[in-house]
């Protein structure tokens, strides 16, 4: 066991924002906890509570690797829609003490799905929500017809009055 140092840094911090990850257009994690492990000569990696991932489209396989800063690695397989990614997952089950924070949570593979920061106020519609007749108003009135003007397909919302 080694333990990170000014000759091999290793950082754990909480993301400033939300993140997601998703497979084959599917979000398959969404978490306000994720954890950002930045290791020496390595891009940060996102570390999501398992809690906050669907577990149902996982099975576990037989890989395994080691660390000598983290410990040992156990690997997930993601299957959807007969899509699948080969050991897209792992976990550190018993970390290292050093690295206990990452205990038990998941990180992907980049190559294999999609993994991205989004912005709060985007991922919940309350926080902005529609003018329930606002939106009405712009649907079809019975007869082929929109009530108001069509919003532009790349609007994120609709325009106020």
């Amino acid at each position: 066991m080694l333990i990170p140092g000014p000759d091999h840094p290793i950082t754990i911090a909480p993301a400033p924002r939300r993140w997601r990850v998703a497979f084959e257009n599917h979000v398959i994690g969404d978490s306000g906890d994720v954890l950002l492990l930045e290791e020496a000569g390595h891009g940060p990696v996102a570390y999501f509570p398992r809690e906050d991932v669907d577990m149902a489209y996982f099975a576990r396989t037989g890989r395994t690797t080691h660390c000598p800063y983290k410990g040992d690695a156990a690997y997930y397989t993601i299957l959807m829609d007969g899509h699948f990614a080969d050991n897209a997952v792992w976990t550190y089950e018993d970390p290292f003490p050093a690295m206990e924070q990452i205990r038990g949570r998941l990180a992907f593979y980049p190559d294999k799905v999609e993994i991205y920061e989004i912005d709060a106020a985007r991922a919940d519609p309350r926080a902005h929500p529609a003018d329930v007749n606002e939106v009405v108003q712009h649907t079809d009135a019975g007869d082929g017809r929109s009530q108001k003007v069509h919003w532009r397909s790349d609007d994120e919302r609709p325009p106020t009055v």
